[in-house]
Formats: C-alpha cells, sequence, structure tokens
C-alpha cells in the first residue's frame, strides 16, 4: 500500500500516554463534531468510545447533525457548562469556534482539536491529518491519471481550515501540470451531497474544450452522490477520485465507479485524542504549550493518510468489516 507515514511526533505523543491515569472513573469527556451523522465521524465517535470504555470514564459525543459552526460551538459551551474531564473538538469555522475554545480553557477545560484545527487557539495540540500533504496526495494521482492535462472540478467545504489545506495542497500539486480546475463547488457540509449530485449532472453535459474530465471530492459526503451522477449518465469515461473511506466510497472503487479516494484515520484521532486527555491532563491550563520548548505536548499528531485504490481496496473493506463489530 502507498502510505504517508505519521510525523515524528507521534513518538513523543506516545510517550506522554505511558504515564498514570489521573482522572475519576466518574468524570465525562465529551467529542463535539459538525455532521456528526456522517460515516466519518461515527467511525470517529466509535474509537472514541472504545477509549472510554478502556478506561472506564463516561463519554458523550455532542454536535449538529449538519455543517454549522454556530450550532457546534453551542454544543461547546453547553458541554463546558457540565465541568467535563475534557474535549475534543472538531473545528468547523475558526474564527467562530475559537473565542469558544479559549474561554473552555480559561474555565480549566482541556481542549484538544482533532480533524480540523483551531491553530491560534489555547488548545493542548492538535489531532489529525496533513491536510497539506493528503491534498498533495489526491492531486498528484489525478494527474498521473490524466496525464497532467485536462479540466476538473473539485467539491469541498469553503472556510473549514482542513479543506482549505486539502485544496492548497491540492492545487500545489497541480502547478507543473496543464490540469484546470474549471470550478471549485461548495457542497455547504450537507450530509446527503445534493449540490454534488445535481452540479455534477449539469456539467456532464458539457462537451468539447469544457468537458469536465475528472472530478475531486475533498471532503467526506460528495463522493457517493457525484458517483451516482455519473452513473446516471453511464459517463465511463470520468474520473472520479473521493474522500475518506465510506463504505459506499469502499463498494464503488471495488465497482469501478470510483477511481480511487484518500483514506484518514478518524477511529484513531477519536481514540488516540480520549486517551491522551485520560492520561495526561495538565497541570496548568494558563501556558503557552506550542512555544514552550520542554513542552509534556506536542504541537500536531498526524494520524496518517493513504491511497485507496482497486489494488489495496479490499484490505480496507476487510477492516472496515472488522472495525464495525
Amino acid at each position: 500500500m502507498k502510505k504517508k507515514h505519521a510525523v515524528a511526533w507521534v513518538g513523543l505523543g506516545l510517550a506522554f500516554l505511558c504515564g498514570c491515569e489521573r482522572h475519576s472513573n466518574k468524570e465525562t469527556f465529551y467529542l463535539v463534531t459538525a455532521n456528526s451523522g456522517l460515516p466519518y465521524w461515527q467511525t470517529a465517535a466509535a474509537g472514541f468510545s472504545h477509549a472510554a470504555t478502556q478506561y472506564k470514564v463516561k463519554s458523550k459525543v455532542v454536535g449538529p447533525d449538519g455543517y454549522d459552526a454556530q450550532a457546534e460551538l453551542a454544543a461547546l459551551q453547553q458541554a463546558v457548562a457540565t465541568k467535563p474531564g475534557g474535549i475534543l473538538i472538531s473545528v468547523a469555522d475558526a474564527a467562530v469556534l475559537q473565542p469558544g475554545i479559549d474561554a473552555a480553557v480559561q474555565a480549566g477545560v482541556p481542549i484538544i482539536t482533532i480533524d480540523s484545527d483551531a491553530a491560534t487557539s489555547h488548545r493542548l495540540f492538535f489531532i489529525g491529518t496533513n491536510n497539506l500533504e493528503a491534498g498533495r496526495l489526491s492531486g498528484k494521482h489525478v494527474a498521473e491519471k490524466l496525464k497532467n492535462k485536462g479540466n476538473i472540478i473539485v467539491f469541498t467545504l469553503t472556510g473549514q481550515p482542513n479543506t482549505e489545506d486539502r485544496l492548497k495542497g491540492f492545487r500545489d500539486s497541480l502547478a507543473n501540470s496543464q490540469i484546470n480546475i474549471a470550478e471549485v463547488i461548495d457542497v455547504k457540509g450537507d450530509p446527503k451531497a445534493t449540490v454534488a449530485f445535481d452540479r455534477t449532472q449539469q456539467l456532464l453535459d458539457q462537451t468539447g474544450p469544457k468537458k469536465i474530465d475528472a472530478f475531486v471530492c475533498l471532503d467526506s459526503a460528495s463522493g457517493k452522490m457525484v458517483s451516482d451522477a455519473i452513473k446516471r449518465a453511464n459517463a465511463t469515461d470520468r474520473l472520479l477520485v473521493a474522500w475518506d473511506v465510506n463504505q459506499d466510497t469502499l463498494d464503488g472503487i471495488k465497482a469501478g465507479t470510483i477511481e480511487a479516494t484518500i483514506a484518514q484515520k478518524p477511529y484513531t484521532m477519536g481514540y488516540y485524542g480520549l486517551k491522551a486527555l485520560v492520561h495526561s491532563p495538565p497541570q496548568r491550563l494558563d501556558k503557552d504549550f506550542g512555544a514552550d520548548s520542554f513542552s509534556p505536548y506536542p504541537v500536531f499528531v498526524d494520524t496518517g493518510t493513504s491511497l485507496v485504490d482497486k489494488n489495496n481496496v479490499d484490505f480496507y473493506l476487510a477492516s472496515a468489516a472488522e472495525g464495525s463489530k
């Protein structure tokens, strides 16, 4: 398999997870997300809950079903009001959520960001994907498949820190090619991705110099809907590269309707994040751990990414089946 291995910070992160447990099993820990209805977040919640069971603490997963940064902020504030042992949060919009994160830390609640960061907040550190590199991995694969020329469409979540990094990395990888990004489409956090389906249907009608050669998804939800639109139009000559390893995405790769996807590790983010909160609560929160050369915490733990295609999809299908038990 083609792997992007975790950065050296993982080793440092593992070191502090070996400390003694300092939390009471009566404490509650929260995972706060947006788009909680997505399979991606259900996988993260499974890792979070698994770790909570192992360490005999209580866990709660909260947040809106769709992409709604204000609703996520309200969920964060409600969680903080319960005085939890700690919170993991994926940041839908840093401008909206950073004040809430900083207020939580000021109130004595340790915060770790996962999946999407608020880098200038007072959170302890970030656990997730190196999204710049993941975007480059996707772009490099698309460029190879299109032989460095053609028109493409990109589906993303505009304004979310992780997807913005993916888009930047994706653009970087195409800098020396003749590939034209004809349009970047904001799917607006719709868990059903109807925007992606409808717009793909329209774009498939374009011919000649405007013909779209490939569709690229930088979010978890739109891959299936783009695939459904391509299948409905019987446009078998179009390339589709998705994001994440939802069951329908893996099934699409197996069936040949999706060429490849970029796999993240949301289960690991939830599992590792809860362990970090339980094992190594900070003695004080009024400190810039990111700038401290003697900090017990890393700045960033990269959980890794992989390219999944027909060559290794069976491994990921088996892994998904095992993880669902």
